[in-house]
């Protein structure tokens, strides 16, 4: 069978490369003694990690990583979906704000300085380990002590942004909620006023047994409405606080519409019968009682369901809205649709006990005029109370908001005879098989000149 020109005999290859091992060795020898060469000439570099934690959320709020981002400009990170907060803090390490003051700080060729973007393309690799809510921050430097500053510096400038942007945000919903607390402080002032200049009017100082059985029959209708009441201030006040930040983003989302979706409408009027239920119940039972407990489970549950299907809803709108604006156009949601669920509670409530009242017995009006005024002086009361509560939870949570992240180890100082770059083995060997394979390529062609 006639042999094919195209192929080559490997023996007789073989047999050339052994009768040109000098040319072959010093191929292979130049180009590993180039190779080891250019691995001591390259500078030197060291990297330092910093390993961080961050706090796993609980609640979704408009503070944190979802502000911070939006203030940043980097809302189109992440593409179309909402990232998780660890990914979102991992994207703001690389801000503008968190860099530029490392950038400056480095003796950079006015020519040469890296942009943001560069320097941490360059000089950091910040990850996520999968499955975990621990970052590692990275940093490479000329120096052991400059990778260790890098690294540490992130961190730090990172904390300082954070809590920067959580006390601003913070401010926004102390600042709606104060504005109801003062309301809400006129309004009991107001009322504690009428019932006084009531009683001198009408001469009606203490109410009557009856009257006092009625009251009492009443407290547990009362307590649910200044619940309403204080929900619904809240409420306001988130909605306000979203509208203001959205507002700051110039965000063309729409507001959300309760009537929008079914499901939605059919949770809240759920939520407003199991509470006019639970009213009732805690007419006859004390709040350790089974019917009582499971009654306050279950309203829990749609309280949750509502919750996620709001979210659901929105994430389902908002596709084309940058992460930023979902997270926020999610709180608004979730306040407005809590404002409606505790207004309309609020509403059938009162309802109730009128009808209540009326099924307990008639009074001459002066007497339930007075009763009125008592339960309405106790409700408002009470709500003043409750915002003021809620006031000072939310003082404490801006003031907790920057430990969103904890440093776990702190930026190590590499050791100054082991440093990451450049792998000296490494290029050595990429230079050995270089010349390996520039060996063959001469030998092939001594090989073809032959045949």
């Amino acid at each position: 069978m006639d042999r094919n020109e195209d192929s080559i005999d490997l023996s007789r290859l073989y047999h050339i490369m052994c009768e040109h091992k000098p040319v072959v060795f010093c191929i292979v020898g130049v180009c590993t003694l180039v190779a080891l060469v250019i691995s001591f000439l390259l500078p030197k570099q060291y990297e330092s990690t910093t390993l961080v934690q961050t706090r796993t959320a609980t609640k979704m709020d408009i503070s944190g990583a979802a502000s911070a981002i939006a203030a940043l400009g980097l809302g189109g990170l992440g593409g179309g979906s909402v990232a998780s907060p660890t990914m979102n803090y991992i994207e703001l390490m690389k801000s503008r704000t968190v860099l530029d003051p490392i950038i400056d700080s480095i003796d950079f060729d006015t020519e040469k300085k890296p942009t943001a973007k560069e320097f941490a393309k360059s000089m950091l690799d910040i990850k996520n380990t999968k499955g975990t809510n621990l970052i590692e921050v990275t940093a490479r430097g000329k120096s052991p002590e400059e990778a260790q500053r890098i690294s540490q510096t992130v961190v730090d400038n990172f904390l300082l942004m954070q809590t920067d942007m959580n006390q601003q945000t913070q401010s926004l919903l102390m600042k709606f909620l104060d504005e109801r607390i003062n309301g809400t402080k006129k309004e009991a002032e107001e009322t504690e006023n009428e019932l006084a200049q009531f009683s001198r009017e009408h001469k009606v100082y203490s109410p009557t047994d009856q009257a006092k059985a009625v009251i009492e029959q009443m407290a547990s209708y009362d307590k649910e409405i200044g619940k309403a009441e204080v929900e619904a201030a809240s409420a306001e006040a988130s909605l306000g606080a979203a509208n203001e930040k959205l507002g700051e983003q110039k965000s063309g989302s729409k507001e959300y519409n309760i009537s929008d979706n079914g499901t939605v409408q059919r949770l809240r009027d759920q939520i407003v019968s199991k509470r006019v239920e639970l009213a009732g119940l805690e007419q006859n039972y004390t709040e350790l009682h089974p019917s009582v407990q499971k009654a306050q489970k279950e309203l829990e549950q749609l309280q949750s369901s509502l919750n996620a299907e709001v979210i659901s809803s929105v994430d389902s709108g908002v596709t084309t809205l940058n992460p930023t604006h979902s997270e926020l156009s999610k709180e608004r949601a979730l306040a407005s649709v809590n404002l409606a669920v505790a207004e309309a509670s609020e509403q059938a409530l009162k309802a109730q006990r009128s009808k209540r009242e009326e099924e307990l017995g008639t009074f001459p009006d002066d007497v339930a005029e007075y009763m009125r005024l008592t339960r309405e002086v106790k409700i408002k009361n009470e709500v003043y109370a409750n915002l003021v509560k809620q006031y000072e939870q939310n003082r404490l949570q801006a003031a907790m908001e920057s430990m969103d992240i904890q440093i776990i180890d702190p930026a190590n100082l590499p050791d100054e005879d082991r440093p990451a770059a450049p792998r000296k083995m490494l290029i050595t060997a990429i230079g050995f098989v270089l010349g390996m394979l520039l060996s063959m390529g001469y030998g092939l062609l001594t090989y073809k000149r032959e045949a």
